[in-house]
């Protein structure tokens, strides 16, 4: 059983002074607000002082990555003192290999947190000042694991440290760590984004990464013969069918005996302990036969399950092969073929007609339509043209419009194109999306919890009624063979083999489909959570509407010019990057028609109301209504005031704008609703989701105007950010909630909800980090497939655990009334390999958009 941990991680906090408590809170806020957090705080951040992130928490809910992830959206940078590594492995056949390689690997001293997946999969987080990745090369080595390849990886960006920030912090409870920070993210001996192969491996075993259903397969030959020469050869010595028997054991308990030394060694007796028992209780009886044939089913069952658990981490692998190898890249003046690994921010890359593009960037020269269906799902290619301004875009590349910028892995139409990179190849969107699917896969969702948690009491019950069983003749009138014999059955029959794996591979099965399909899930936990809610609240800007503001209703105040409203509000707004601000520097600017715009200073944030800055030596504010008459700033005229009123009547978001002591005037805004959100919440109700809310900062009349507009019943107008966490928190008290945003704004109450979901993450590094689900795409028709996959998944779960458990429920009494051991194996295997077949159907999902 996992124990819950509590770190004092150091961490790097933003050189700005005021943004040092807006990331403190910022990152109590999001990081509290989670599952399986019991307490956060920052402690030291007085001048001088080494700032540490404290954190109590379960990792078996929110893992180390997670905690960065949500610390780096938040402005913060974990200390390069916990190393994290994220290897493809060979030698993980099944789930409960994967579970022992885990166990062992948490052993290791500075291991604090240490996953493995049947699909091949290891993560590991560990305290350089006591453990290396050496060690843990070495360690797998020992239990015949070998590190294929290191999957591609966020590398981390020079960050200015602050003096004394790396000191020495403590971990307390089982892990105690001291020491010295060392250097960076451990993400292997990496050669490139890829990851570099090791050649020199054994490839899974002595034939091959099919050396198990190889070994099964001669198993099940020498029974068959041993079995030939028993019943058609009479004459032949009695010596040759139990030799090929005992060649048959060999073969056929060869992975199992591995498997149960090396759960000895972790002190557990797990169901390749109890196949061993049963084998070696067969033989003892003399029944070398039904003991071969024993081992056979059982090491048959983990190959064909090992190969089936393959077609799900196929679907995941392909991911990463979607970038090409090469780019043809212009430098000099002359155009040259480079590996992508080598390509750097700046480079401009040729991309000819229906080729892969090599990497993330805008169009700087030619156009096209781009399938971006790989990276962000989208079924129909889109339109790209070259960014109007190349200085501009280069200074915000976060910030290109989505018709100029580009992903690695998506396909070129027929126009040739040039694109300027932006990003390197391991930081690539889709980069991130193969890193964050691998580590999904390690995620363990709360069925799988639940269920590993009933072993830890199933198992131990079923070795109680075995020992009971072995006494049967005492009560019963039968020899002793005949009641070990049947305790032995029983063993097998109990054993919880499909059980293990029910769970995870569907799990592993849905990420992938999910990822295919432009949908980023971070594990088991969000994927299970968002197939069973009931309610979703929605951020309105951006995400019910197209959040591209514009301008509809210029309102001056007696005796003030348009031009004169304008030039203020256009001086000020251009300091801004809010989404109303770039409208009305952008609509002003029209308007004007280029008459000059005076240079404002000193721009502050008024977070929830509006913003204030200098303008000629006097004070300037813009903002919602409300913000005027609190906080010291004097409060609207009545002509004003009803102004505003008469904008908001009409559905308009609006701005005030003071001079001085002068008000200037209102400016009415409005943003379109997508077009593609009325359909999307009807496909949302038609999936059982009941209660669709949605949440905004601007006033009660602009948020029911909108919400009419997209066909929702429920608006709730007037929220600070602080009131939208409130708000989901009260919608969480009540049933399960999604929150539905950019993942930037509104990270705060994503946290709060059960399950955060960001949209047009493909942009937006932020949004991947903040979000629990990430729709690649900036289009909300994907949240219906999103929420239908996953409710598709949670189905599929219960089947298997209802078929894990029913086969148990038959097959005990069954045993225990006479059934044979190696009809109950037969039974068993092949329940293992129906729950593993019916979660590979979740590949098959279909997407109804298509």
């Amino acid at each position: 059983m996992t124990e819950k941990l509590r770190l004092d991680i150091p961490i790097l906090l933003p050189d700005v002074p005021d943004a040092d408590d807006a990331c403190v809170a910022r990152l109590t806020s999001e990081i509290g607000g989670r599952a399986g957090v019991e307490e956060v705080h920052v402690r030291g951040t007085g001048p001088g002082e080494p700032a540490q992130l404290c954190v109590h928490y379960d990792p078996e809910i929110i893992p180390l990555p997670r905690i960065r992830e949500l610390a780096a959206s938040a402005g913060a940078t974990i200390s390069e003192r916990f190393g994290h590594l994220l290897w493809q492995v060979e030698g993980i056949a099944h789930q409960r290999r994967a579970r022992t390689v885990a166990d062992g690997l948490r052993t290791l001293p500075g291991v604090l947190e240490a996953q493995a997946s049947a699909g091949g999969v290891v993560r590991v987080e560990f305290d350089r000042s006591q453990g290396s990745e050496k060690a843990i090369r070495d360690a797998l080595a020992k239990m015949g694991v070998t590190v294929r390849e290191q999957v591609v990886a966020r590398a981390p960006a020079p960050e200015p440290r602050r003096s004394g920030t790396d000191e020495a912090a403590d971990a307390h409870g089982d892990h105690s760590h001291a020491g010295p920070d060392h250097a960076g993210h451990d993400h292997g001996e990496e050669k490139g984004g890829r990851g570099e192969k090791d050649h020199d491996h054994a490839h899974g075993g002595l034939l091959g990464p099919n050396t198990e259903l190889i070994f099964s397969l001669i198993c099940g030959a020498l029974l068959g013969v041993g079995v030939a020469i028993e019943k058609l050869l009479p004459t032949a010595p009695s010596w040759l069918p139990t030799a090929c028997y005992i060649a048959a054991y060999f073969f056929g308990g060869f992975y199992t005996l591995r498997e149960a030394i090396d759960n000895l060694r972790l002190r557990k007796f797990e169901i390749d302990t109890l196949m061993l028992v049963a084998a070696a209780g067969a033989a003892a009886l003399g029944a070398f036969a039904e003991g071969a044939l024993l081992l056979f089913l059982f090491s048959l069952g983990h190959a064909l399950e090992h190969y089936a658990m393959g077609r799900a981490k196929q679907a995941i692998e392909a991911l990463a092969e979607l970038a090409p190898r090469t780019a043809t890249v212009r430098r000099d003046g002359e155009t040259r073929e480079v590996p992508v690994e080598d390509l750097v921010v700046g480079d401009v890359v040729v991309v000819r007609p229906n080729e892969r593009l090599p990497a993330d960037g805008f169009l700087v020269k030619g156009e096209s339509s781009v399938n971006q269906a790989p990276v962000t799902g989208e079924s129909i290619p889109v339109d790209k043209r070259p960014v109007e301004d190349i200085a501009k875009a280069r200074a915000k590349p976060n910030a290109v419009d989505s018709s100029s910028r580009v992903f690695a892995g998506t396909i070129n139409g027929a126009g040739a194109i040039e694109i300027e990179v932006t990003r390197l190849s391991t930081e690539t969107a889709l980069a991130k999306v193969v890193q964050m699917v691998s580590e999904a896969e390690t995620q363990k969702s709360p069925t799988q919890r639940f269920t590993d948690k009933f072993e830890r009491i199933f198992v131990p019950a079923v070795l109680a009624l075995a020992v009971i069983l072995l006494f049967a003749w005492v009560v019963i009138d039968e020899p002793f063979s005949a009641s070990f014999y049947r305790a032995m059955a029983v063993l097998v029959a109990a054993s919880p083999c499909a059980l293990a794996i029910a769970t995870p591979s569907a799990v592993l099965s849905g990420v992938a489909r999910a990822a295919r399909g432009g949908v980023l899930v971070k594990g088991g936990a969000p994927l299970e959570n968002l197939g069973s809610l009931s309610a979703i609240a929605f951020d309105k800007t951006g995400t019910l509407t197209e959040g591209r503001p514009r301008i509809t209703d210029i309102v001056p105040a007696e005796g003030v010019s348009q031009e004169e409203l304008l030039r203020v509000a256009v001086a000020v707004e251009q300091l801004s990057d809010h989404p109303l601000a770039e409208a009305i520097a952008r609509d002003g600017r029209e308007r004007l028609g280029g008459r000059d715009v005076p240079e404002a200073q000193d721009l502050k944030s008024l977070t929830g109301r509006g913003v204030t800055a200098a303008l000629e030596g006097k004070p300037v504010w813009i903002g919602k209504a409300e913000m005027f008459g609190a906080d010291g700033i004097a409060p609207l005229g009545e002509a004003m005031r009803a102004a505003i009123a008469k904008l908001r009547d009409g559905g308009r978001t609006t701005m005030v704008v003071r001079y001085g002591d002068k008000e200037l005037g209102a400016i009415g805004l409005m943003d379109t609703p997508r077009a593609a959100a009325r359909k999307a919440l009807a496909e949302l109700h038609t999936l059982g989701i009941k209660r669709m809310i949605m949440i905004s900062g601007d006033h009660q009349k602009v948020a029911d105007a909108i919400a009419k507009d997209v066909g929702l019943d429920e608006a709730w107008g007037d929220l600070m950010p602080e009131d939208k966490v409130e708000a989901i928190k009260k919608l969480s008290a009540e049933q399960k909630v999604a929150m539905v945003g950019d993942g930037v704004n509104d990270a705060p109450a994503m946290a709060s909800a059960t399950v955060g979901i960001a949209m047009g993450a493909a942009g937006s590094d932020v949004a991947l980090e903040t979000a629990d689900v990430a729709l690649m795409a900036d289009d909300l028709s994907h949240l219906p497939f999103a929420v239908g996959l996953s409710r598709h998944t949670r189905g599929i779960i219960l089947q298997n655990v209802f078929i894990s458990l029913g086969v148990v429920v038959i097959l005990v009494p069954a045993t225990i009334m006479g059934l044979s051991i190696g009809a109950a194996v037969a039974v068993h295997e092949g329940s293992t390999l129906v729950v593993v077949v019916n979660a590979l159907r979740l590949l098959a999902y279909r997407d109804k958009r298509q």
